[in-house]
């Protein structure tokens, strides 16, 4: 990538966050205060959760096993991000690694895609958000998700998205009314806690797609486009550790080295201490050196 190839792909991922940082200041106390963006916070943190140690780590790759409630639970917060129904989300994604950026992979930004400046938009638009339009939910439940259509509980879940949609965004705003005693403290919180937290996990679930299969810095023997985005990675809750993550896809640890930041990852643990999660799959240093490239780690960086 050119140096205006990197600065366009890095405008289309930071601008919207700063336009929402720009919304905060200037709507500061009148639109938003410190009870909207702590609630936002809240729900940003659970609902994220509810993707990434539920829809991916737990249904999607099975890294860890739990009992059926916490299953659903998660399922129920996974939900709430407004990615698509559990079912759909979890045969999307292990489409996605049947076939990673060749074609069949729902949201490759490189697959089906020409070279140059025009073509590298279109992956990274197609990766990021044109995927929704094209290919998302086609994936067949009963070849890549047979596990979930045969449980009766994940089904119930997954027919009532719509209704656990409208409740992550009823119940920022009762937070709202209960801190605030009003309907403007409500409105407030619908928003910031519902709406905006809506679009942020959107696109930082969306950046996976793609600028984690486009630039960052890679270290194992994948074929594969996956890279690891380090100032991704907390927002994202330990998810831009991609390339980690596709050398080995069973990990409930995505960052595998100590500075390596994974939230999701400490969730777990933290459940497995307390005996909600046994038989946590984990890759051992050995295993690690085993698939470590020859060469110096690729970097793809901006």
């Amino acid at each position: 990538m050119s140096r205006f190839d990197k600065r366009i792909n890095m405008a289309t991922v930071l601008l919207p966050p700063l336009v929402i940082l720009g919304a905060i200041v200037l709507l500061w106390n009148r639109a938003v205060g410190w009870t909207d963006l702590a609630i936002a916070a809240v729900f940003y943190l659970l609902i994220g959760l509810g993707v990434t140690v539920g829809f991916h780590r737990m249904l999607t790759h099975r890294a860890f096993q739990t009992y059926r409630p916490v299953q659903y639970a998660f399922a129920v917060l996974g939900s709430m991000s407004v990615q698509g129904p559990v079912i759909a989300w979890v045969a999307d994604h292990r489409k996605h690694h049947a076939h990673t950026d060749q074609e069949g992979d729902p949201h490759s930004p490189h697959a089906g895609h020409e070279g140059g400046v025009k073509g590298m938009l279109q992956g990274l638009f197609h990766a990021h958000v044109g995927w929704l339009w094209h290919s998302q939910g086609r994936a067949q439940f009963r070849k890549y998700a047979r596990d979930l259509i045969e449980d009766p509980g994940m089904r119930r879940v997954h027919k009532l998205f719509p209704v656990i949609v409208l409740a992550g965004l009823l119940l920022p705003a009762a937070a709202g009314f209960l801190f605030s005693g009003t309907l403007a403290g409500a409105l407030t919180a619908l928003l910031w806690g519902g709406l905006v937290r809506v679009f942020l996990l959107h696109h930082i679930t969306w950046s996976i797609n793609s600028v984690c299969h486009f630039f960052g810095s890679r270290r194992f023997d994948v074929e594969d486009h996956s890279t690891n985005v380090f100032w991704l990675a907390l927002p994202s809750l330990g998810e831009a550790w991609h390339h980690n993550h596709h050398a080995f896809p069973r990990s409930a640890e995505h960052g595998l080295r100590w500075y390596e930041p994974d939230p999701s990852a400490l969730v777990i643990r933290l459940m497995e201490k307390v005996g909600l999660v046994w038989n946590v799959t984990r890759i051992s240093p050995e295993r690690q050196a085993q698939k470590v490239q020859q060469a110096q780690p690729q970097q793809v960086a901006a």
